[in-house]
């Protein structure tokens, strides 16, 4: 299977499994990994998500040239879709997801990885956007995700040259929020999930939705929709056993009520 999930407790391990094509995103991929995020979103017990590539050498080295080499624009259109619908869903699941970067980043591996909330970076891992290399731009939302990411310098920068850059500099930039070395990645993808799926799932959803309007709307509305979320999660169990546990000092048990 292209895409491989692997359940330890509340955390999902999603696996893009080509490692003979370095994982690229061809038209099947996709459409797993779209279906797998659907299928993840709508699973209440998963609580968290790291996401990863197979075998030793990449993460998501990019979309499948060979498969899209002779695609008419139309049909270009039709590719962009479906791999925008892909990200689209791993950027709007309910649950935190975290990339665990084991090598290239390239092209659709990089916009993948940009969709996920969290990005931790083994020391080998390459990013980039070459698209321009290719005569084509990005398709799976790298020109919107990446100034968000790491501003419109950098973006334009890394897009309009189509250079590479190694795990450090995707630290420096913000692109990345950790570096391990990498027999320690996945360990350390693994602990930062099963402290986040130990947070309540409501407040969780919550604080996505108000840092995800903050990329699109001013600032007055975007305090506006903090204000609602804010007022929301007071209507949840989870809330009343987050307060209630601190004063007891003890650890809440948050049941997504």
């Amino acid at each position: 299977m292209a895409v491989e999930v692997v359940r330890e407790g509340a955390v999902a391990v999603v696996t893009v499994n080509r490692p003979e094509a370095l994982n690229s995103l061809d038209a099947a991929t996709n459409e797993a990994l779209l279906a797998t995020a659907r299928g993840l979103a709508a699973d209440e017990s998963v609580r968290a998500v790291v996401l990863t590539g197979g075998g030793d050498k990449s993460f998501v080295a990019g979309a499948d040239i060979a498969a899209m080499r002779a695609l008419t624009p139309e049909e270009a259109r039709q590719w962009g879709a479906l791999g925008q619908a892909a990200m689209d869903a791993v950027a709007t699941a309910p649950q935190p997801w975290i990339a665990a970067v084991n090598g290239f980043a390239l092209g659709g591996g990089c916009e993948l990885a940009l969709a996920c909330d969290i990005r931790l970076a083994a020391e080998n891992a390459k990013f980039g956007q070459p698209e321009i290399n290719l005569g084509i731009t990005p398709g799976f939302g790298g020109t919107q995700r990446l100034p968000r990411h790491v501003g419109e310098g950098w973006a334009r920068y890394l897009i309009l040259s189509g250079r590479i850059i190694r795990a450090e500099q995707a630290l420096r930039i913000g692109l990345v929020q950790a570096v391990y070395p990498k027999d320690e990645l996945m360990a350390e993808a693994m602990k930062l999930a099963a402290e986040l799926a130990a947070k309540s799932p409501l407040a969780m959803r919550y604080c996505k939705a108000a840092v995800g309007a903050a990329a699109g709307t001013d600032l007055v509305t975007g305090l506006g929709v903090e204000r609602d979320l804010f007022a929301l999660a007071f209507a949840t169990e989870d809330q009343t056993e987050g307060m209630t546990a601190f004063l007891e000092k003890r650890t809440p048990e948050f049941r997504g009520r």
